[in-house]
């Protein structure tokens, strides 16, 4: 039996190797997808563009501005005098948002009466605006609290402290967890990693069988010896090698190029990189099994991995779909294996967190290849 599927394996990896289409399916892929989301794909706001409309001309508004300045994450560009070039330069896009200090700031600061700068972003881009709105009030509450300091200070060394004393403010200190410096790339890369599985491998398996369809070839394997669930091994066995190949692959470069941290365990990736595969070659498999053309057989795998992308939490948080999208989310294998790659990459959890995960990709993944496996041998009857 072994020997057979040996056969097969070898006779696989030939075809594969040798046709140049086949060898661009298993490299090109892996390499542009890393490559645009490692670098393209960004959400981060590091460098936003805003203008600065100052009606006070106080040191205290010079001291904000230079607040905003030192943040890091903002970079003035224009220092509008009216309403009407604040429009032109948000209608142009050469700034994402403005900050207006009105008169009075200053003096309302000396006199402890609450007052305000106002921020108006662009919201074109949600997610940006949403950024650089946090991030402006962050800025502006760092320089409250500065000023706040100050005054204390001031009025402790000026003499007793009144008997009237106000209740003092509670602040609070955020600290970020598994992702300090919130970048996005740490969290898209390794969805990557999950998505270049799926295709390749629901691709090539499809493909694989298709094409001895396409050749005449089908009719000579029925005859020989070899038998269904030995032909089926021997299709799957090396494009279960290329996911493999592939998962280390990205890994490597996730953690030498983008410095995506790694903190859980190599072998529970590995391992359940190995459940998901169960389900995307049998899906793979399936597809096989209803495809006459390998263009049959591209265009099928495209449409099962879009849907199952698009419902997997990859870019989409799931808690933000409507609920009934939410409980159809949980047919979906990659929603799990997801799950597994970003604990395992970002926050180092093991077996004893991810178990009902990797539980619900073995129950699918032998499911969906029992299924594929008796309408293949069906088929192959």
């Amino acid at each position: 039996m072994w020997e057979r599927i040996g056969v097969i394996v070898r006779k696989e990896f030939r075809q594969v190797l040798r046709q140049p289409r086949m060898r661009m399916m298993l490299f090109v892929p892996p390499l542009v997808q890393l490559i645009i989301f490692g670098y393209a794909v960004n959400l981060d706001v590091e460098n936003a563009h805003i203008a600065w409309m100052d009606l006070d001309h106080t040191p205290e508004s010079r001291d904000l501005l230079a607040a905003f300045q030192g943040s890091g994450r903002m970079q003035v560009m224009a220092f509008p005098k009216d309403e009407m070039e604040v429009q032109r330069l948000l209608d142009r896009g050469d700034i994402q948002a403005v900050v207006r200090v009105d008169h009075g700031f200053a003096r309302d600061i000396q006199r402890g009466v609450p007052t305000s700068a106002q921020v108006l972003v662009d919201g074109t881009n949600s997610n940006t605006a949403s950024l650089i709105a946090s991030y402006a009030s962050q800025i502006v509450l760092s320089y409250a609290s500065g000023v706040a300091g100050k005054q204390e200070q001031i009025q402790l060394s000026s003499g007793p402290p009144p008997l009237n004393l106000k209740t003092p403010q509670v602040g609070t200190q955020s600290r970020v967890w598994f992702n300090p410096d919130l970048r996005s790339r740490n969290y898209f890369i390794p969805g990557v990693l999950t998505n270049i599985i799926m295709v390749v491998t629901v691709i090539l398996t499809a493909m694989a069988i298709v094409r001895e369809k396409e050749i005449g070839t089908m009719e000579q394997l029925m005859v020989t010896p070899i038998r269904p669930v030995e032909l089926m091994i021997g299709k799957m066995l090396p494009f279960a090698f290329v996911g493999l190949v592939d998962v280390v692959l990205i890994t490597a470069g996730a953690l030498i190029v983008f410095q995506v941290p790694f903190r859980g365990s190599a072998l529970l990736l590995l391992g359940s990189s190995l459940l998901f595969l169960l389900t995307s070659l049998g899906a793979g498999l399936f597809i096989s099994t209803v495809s006459q053309t390998q263009q049959q057989a591209m265009m099928s795998s495209f449409f099962f991995a879009a849907p199952t992308f698009m419902l997997s939490g990859f870019v989409f948080p799931i808690r933000n779909m409507p609920v009934l999208v939410q409980w159809f989310t949980y047919l979906n294998p990659l929603r799990y294996f997801i799950e597994i790659v970003r604990g395992i990459f970002l926050k180092g959890t093991g077996v004893s967190i991810l178990w009902p995960q990797m539980a619900a990709l073995l129950v699918y993944g032998v499911t969906v290849m029992g299924l594929s496996t008796l309408r293949f041998r069906k088929r192959f009857d």
